[in-house]
Parts: structure tokens; C-alpha cells; sequence
């Protein structure tokens, strides 16, 4: 009887760590100023993180999830499939931040992000730009203006 408690043990341990032991992209996100110091004020709510697979078909390769207002964020469960992962966190008015990570099985990687605000003076107006190539920038650089202004 007790080799078969000690079987039912290993089996119960087995079957929770590889229930929880699914891949996972987490981490935080952190608003800065120029000093790169924290923010008083502006939350991180909301800052979005995306996860894009590199080496994924189109119809797996990328998701998106917020970060709460602490700035965690998490990758659903079993939503990230093996492959290299371009992670991007944005917010407008903020600098984009990219770390590259792999994922095998139940690889679990914690990145920390830290978002420097963007100085107002060093904003681009699509208006300015000449060629395509200009116009590919970052989002938190685009100062969009409504048309007569």
C-alpha cells in the first residue's frame, strides 16, 4: 500500500508542475523622464505589450496585452507557441522599448521595460516629412495635428 501512495504522490506533482509550468512572456513596465528617473503621476496602465513570434504562420504570430496600473504585465495562458519573440512596449508620448526573447516549451522569461518620455521639442510632424521611409517611426514621435492648423 505505501508504494502505491508514493506513486500517486509523484503522479499528483508531476501532473501540478506541468500544469503550471506553461510558456510565459512577463515582466513590467516602467514611465521615465529624460533622467531616467520614475514618473510621478503617470501610470503605466494600459501601456501595450506586444509579442510578436518571428519564426511563427501569420495567423499565431503576434499578441497584445496590457499593462496594469503597476505596470505588470503577462502573457495569456497557452497562447505563446516556440519560437523567437520580438517584444515591443509603446505608449504615446513615451520612447518604444524592444527586447528579444526565445521560447522552448515552458520557457518563462521576465522582462522589465523602462519607457523615457519623449521631449515635446523633439517631435515629428507628419506634415514635415518628405519620404515614406521618414514616415516609418515610432508612434510616440508623431505629433498629428487636424488639417487647417
Amino acid at each position: 500500500m505505501r508504494h502505491k501512495t508514493h506513486l500517486f504522490i509523484l503522479i499528483a506533482a508531476i501532473a501540478f508542475l506541468s500544469s503550471g509550468c506553461a510558456a510565459k512572456i512577463y515582466g513590467t513596465v516602467e514611465l521615465v523622464d529624460q533622467q531616467m528617473q520614475p514618473i510621478e503621476g503617470e501610470s503605466p496602465k494600459d501601456t501595450v505589450v506586444h509579442m510578436m513570434n518571428t519564426t511563427a504562420t501569420l495567423d499565431k504570430a503576434s499578441i497584445s496585452v496590457m499593462a496594469d496600473e503597476k505596470g505588470k504585465f503577462e502573457s495569456q495562458k497557452d497562447t505563446l507557441k516556440p519560437g523567437k519573440y520580438k517584444v515591443e512596449a509603446n505608449r504615446i508620448g513615451f520612447e518604444t522599448e524592444t527586447e528579444t526573447v526565445e521560447i522552448k516549451g515552458s520557457t518563462r522569461k521576465k522582462l522589465a521595460f523602462k519607457l523615457k518620455k519623449i521631449d515635446e521639442g523633439k517631435r515629428k510632424s507628419i506634415e514635415s516629412l518628405t519620404s515614406d521611409a521618414d514616415k516609418i517611426i515610432n508612434p510616440g514621435e508623431v505629433n498629428i495635428q487636424p488639417p487647417g492648423m
